[in-house]
């Protein structure tokens, strides 16, 4: 677990969901480094996307751009750390495998978000409040 004094290289803050469920699916993730780099981006997924899935799709988007970062500054994912909050029980639970993955078309999500966390050379992926992600995220 992780203490609040503890250093993260990069940390990510995300959250989705659907107008609708299924519906219009969208989401937004806020990733920051320790060097002062930060930026939000906003995501749209289409129509038919449950509120689950684009939790799932805007953790992988999230992890895929800090990959690209950690990339871009000349570093080496695997020598980095990162720290994923979500206001999404389910994913943190499912992702952190204290939860089964029942829907069939989760369990690819799942394991994509997974293999993008192992990538890191140390990561977390810990539940916050709802009212974090809206501070940060503005939704």
């Amino acid at each position: 677990m992780s203490h609040a004094t503890e250093e993260w290289d990069m940390k990510l803050i995300f959250d989705g969901g659907s107008l609708g469920n299924p519906g219009d699916g969208y989401g937004s993730f806020h990733l920051s480094d320790r060097g002062g780099f930060a930026t939000i981006e906003r995501l749209q997924y289409g129509k038919n996307v449950t509120n689950n899935q684009a939790e799932y799709l805007t953790l992988i988007e999230g992890l895929k751009a800090a990959l690209s970062h950690a990339q871009a500054e000349n570093l080496q994912p695997s020598a980095c750390s990162i720290s994923v909050r979500t206001d999404s029980k389910l994913v943190v639970e499912q992702v952190n495998g204290r939860w089964k993955v029942r829907h069939a078309n989760m369990q690819p999500l799942c394991l994509q978000a997974k293999q993008l966390l192992a990538r890191f050379g140390r990561s977390e992926l810990a539940w916050h409040p709802r009212a974090v992600s809206v501070k940060v995220l503005g939704h």
